[in-house]
């Protein structure tokens, strides 16, 4: 049975791909009918995101089914890839936008038609971003999803460059108004390159994390939150030999701790719900499995206890 905070993650990936479809076909309209390369630009934009939250919708479906045979660790690395395959096709998505950019610069273009649809439709983009970027940054806060979180901070960058397409149009609008500055004339194009730039640097962003996420690597501080947690509890000498590792929204910890080699096995087996608590308290939700040592000190009495592994 899926737990509360998969159906939330469900329904917030569910409505920001509600949202895509609707303002993808929005922008296309009106970005057609206006000539707007920036508009455009913004449309296929927002086509990536269309694609990006149906793989988002998608792997939070996979991430939350429990784990199997095949699948010890469960499904959550799904959320990885998800974010992976959106980072190529953001990459993909800037390339075609800087080439109609620059092809627009240099050889001219269709002259753009400057409505109230255009600004209508940027105004709505960002309300719209605003509010599911919200939302998922919310959820992704509430149930640690790498996945949720990396959609946020799509969306959220798209309110920046749908505010330098809205700057562009203005610009085209103000040539009109002014022949002297007929170089603002440009400012579509501009734009495009500018939403290109904002698109590209969260390529690079979501890509290292991504990278990061599917190598395993840990944050700065977690090995030292842990063995802090760990040997707060009275009875645990130490904590060493620490392996951890995300698999989606869940952290996975396997721990070794040292205790008075002279307790009893129910003592030690309390000592590690302790610890397992401990470190849960730091780390909300993380999965834990601690391996009870005994000290090798030369003033212990029985020699060591046969260690205890509980999980």
């Amino acid at each position: 049975m899926q737990s509360s905070s998969d159906d939330r993650k469900r329904a917030v990936a569910l409505t920001s791909l509600t949202a895509a479809v609707a303002l993808t076909l929005f922008k296309i309209a009106v970005g057609w009918l206006t000539g707007s390369l920036g508009i455009l630009a913004e449309a296929a934009h927002s086509g990536l995101d269309l694609v990006a939250a149906a793989a988002t919708y998608f792997a939070v479906r996979t991430a939350a089914r429990p784990p199997d045979t095949e699948h010890r660790y469960g499904h959550g690395k799904v959320e990885n890839l998800s974010a992976l395959f959106e980072t190529a096709l953001l990459l993909g998505t800037c390339v075609w936008i800087v080439y109609a950019a620059v092809d627009r610069l240099l050889h001219g273009g269709a002259e753009v038609e400057i409505t109230i649809w255009s600004f209508a439709v940027m105004i709505t983009s960002i309300v719209i971003d605003w509010s599911r970027s919200r939302a998922l940054y919310k959820v992704a806060r509430e149930t640690n999803s790498q996945a949720l979180e990396a959609d946020a901070l799509h969306f959220e960058t798209d309110i920046w460059s749908s505010s330098v397409v809205i700057a562009g149009l203005l610009c085209v609008q103000a040539s009109r108004w002014f022949p002297a500055a007929s170089w603002l004339r440009h400012g579509d194009a501009l734009a495009a390159l500018a939403v290109a730039g904002i698109a590209s640097i969260v390529t690079i962003r979501l890509g290292m994390r991504t990278i990061h996420a599917l190598m395993d690597a840990a944050p700065a501080d977690m090995e030292a939150r842990i063995v802090r947690a760990a040997e707060s509890v009275p009875g645990v000498l130490d904590c060493h030999n620490l392996r951890f590792r995300y698999s989606g929204s869940t952290l996975f910890v396997d721990a070794h701790v040292t205790m008075d080699g002279s307790i009893t096995l129910a003592a030690a087996h309390d000592i590690a719900d302790q610890v397992e608590s401990a470190v849960r308290n730091e780390l909300p939700g993380a999965d834990i499995t601690v391996h009870a040592e005994p000290s090798t000190q030369p003033s212990q009495e029985s020699g060591g206890n046969t260690p205890f592994v509980r999980d």
